[in-house]
């Protein structure tokens, strides 16, 4: 089995409260093998330019990520991208977007990341989502993310995109934008409706939700009492569920498998905020992300009661009816005497 990622890898500049950092190797396609490579293979497909250094290739190899389709463009810069947080990291303020050789980015992919079984559509124009799906040799489960600006402008084409998709992984606002529904749950019935069989609503700090044709599943966010630097959250998160998925798709990928998968995404996503940029889940370990998922596990659990919730008490009203009962009896047997 494998995976094939088509995204952005890129460099990124960060300040939050906890510090600032410059150039560091960011991207949605970068964050996302590094979570993904735990469960599967992963062949990453993207430009960077002359300036993307050996050592941030060594990075994006980690736990044996496949580089052949990533294309380095002569005279070009890697995609570059400026930010900064304040207290809530649930915003943020872009400074800068240099596009770079991602602005003339065409995806053209060879044979092996064509045949994969799993394919992931990191947040790229829907045309060149497209244009993947065309030569992919109908993976087996596909999941896509997006981003308002292109459901404002290229509606269309994303929806085309959405309707061969097995997934849809977006923020819970996006769903929402996208299907016209103020309601979450609507919103993304509407999409079920348009051809995925699952949408996955992320909402940050808050976890994730997860609607499918078979039901419904929410997780809150693994809680943590430092966050350093939230940049790709998003994307670890989906290369943690894509990547359980890949490595669980000879069974049936079901509810049960995409809500375990979930709780995957959610564990390494909780890792990639701890530290700036790919720092955290570079030397992450598969032991750390299974103590998190049972700790996940252990607090959201709870036990149903076999009995009802309180014990049946009899009410004043009750108990005055019951005696004006007994006594009217009482009196009635009197008279008869």
């Amino acid at each position: 089995m494998s995976i094939t990622v088509v995204g952005s890898i890129a460099y990124d500049t960060v300040k939050t409260p906890f510090g600032s950092r410059e150039r560091m190797l960011g991207g949605a396609a970068t964050h996302f093998s590094l979570a993904a490579s735990f469960f599967d293979t992963v062949r990453v497909v993207g430009p960077v330019g002359d300036d993307f250094t050996a050592a941030d290739m060594a990075t994006l190899r980690t736990r044996g990520t496949l580089v052949d389709d990533v294309r380095r463009v002569p005279g070009g810069e890697t995609f570059s991208w400026a930010g900064e947080y304040g207290w809530d990291m649930n915003a943020r303020e872009t400074l800068s977007t240099e596009l770079g050789v991602f602005g003339e980015f065409e995806p053209e992919l060879s044979e092996p990341a064509r045949d994969c079984d799993v394919l992931f559509l990191a947040n790229i124009q829907p045309r060149l989502q497209l244009s993947v799906l065309a030569q992919c040799h109908e993976p087996r489960f596909v999941a896509v993310d997006s981003m308002d600006l292109w459901i404002e402008t290229a509606r269309n084409e994303l929806l085309a995109v959405i309707e061969q998709s097995s997934c849809v992984v977006l923020n819970d606002a996006e769903v929402r934008q996208l299907a016209g529904k103020a309601s979450l749950v609507t919103a993304a019935r509407e999409l079920l409706r348009m051809g995925p069989d699952t949408v996955i609503a992320k909402q940050g700090e808050y976890g994730a939700v997860l609607i499918s044709r078979d039901g419904f599943f929410s997780l809150p966010a693994f809680p943590l009492e430092s966050v350093v630097d939230p940049t790709g959250a998003g994307d670890t998160f989906a290369g943690g569920l894509v990547g359980f998925v890949a490595a669980h798709s000879a069974d049936e990928i079901d509810q049960d498998l995409l809500s375990t998968a979930m709780a995957c995404g959610t564990a390494v996503a909780s890792f990639n905020v701890e530290d700036f940029g790919t720092t955290r889940v570079a030397r992450l370990t598969l032991p750390e992300i299974e103590a998190r998922m049972r700790q996940l596990h252990a607090m959201t659990r709870f036990t149903v009661p076999q009995v009802p919730l309180a014990p049946p008490v009899a009410t004043p009203s009750a108990a005055a009816a019951a005696a004006a009962d007994s006594a009217g009896a009482a009196a009635s047997r009197s008279k008869e005497r």
